[in-house]
């Protein structure tokens, strides 16, 4: 009996060692997303200023993130727009200065995808939301001689559903979300 203790608790401590800390490599990530306008077009945008860190084994299976975005960082390639988004009319960025989301859980749902389920708090809103994962690909660098994985996470939000922007008929209410990762565990 005492032997199968232990080898259950060694089994468990090995599946908790497997686990690692994942970060986000700026320079090779991008938050995007697009809204409509108009109801003919969609005008994209992203984020500069963002940290995402990932709990997750080396397949990444039953990953664990952790999203930290900058509303000032907002770009959209146009100022004077950008500005107004940063402005209460939008983003409040002087009183919400960051966009976070926390996952909740995890389920496999391929091969190489997933479905990440989290907690998204923007505007001082706090909603679930699903994201849909991809793992593109996992790596050695030859540089760093570190794992790197390429992710994709895509998702959908209500923008009124945070107060962000009024209820207007030149925006659409829905925002997709895009997330291109590159990711290096630690």
């Amino acid at each position: 009996m005492k032997k199968t203790i232990f080898a259950l608790a060694f089994l468990t401590s090995l599946a908790v060692a497997a686990q690692s800390t994942w970060k986000s490599d700026g320079a090779h990530s991008k938050v995007g997303f697009g809204i409509s306008h108009l109801m003919i077009s969609t005008v994209e945008g992203h984020f500069s200023d963002f940290d995402i860190t990932a709990t997750a084994t080396d397949t990444f299976d039953n990953a664990e993130f952790m999203v930290d975005i900058k509303t000032t960082s907002i770009d959209t390639d146009n100022d004077r727009r950008d500005d107004h988004l940063r402005s209460a009319d939008f983003f409040d960025a002087e009183k919400y200065p960051s966009i976070t989301f926390k996952s909740t859980s995890f389920e496999k749902t391929g091969d190489k995808t997933f479905k990440l389920l989290g907690d998204l708090s923007m505007h001082g809103v706090t909603k679930p939301v699903t994201l849909e994962g991809t793992v593109n690909g996992i790596i050695t660098d030859q540089r760093s001689q570190k794992l790197k994985a390429g992710l994709k996470l895509t998702g959908t939000v209500d923008r009124l559903a945070f107060g962000v922007g009024g209820d207007t008929p030149t925006l659409g209410d829905e925002v997709e979300l895009t997330i291109h990762l590159e990711m290096a565990q630690q």
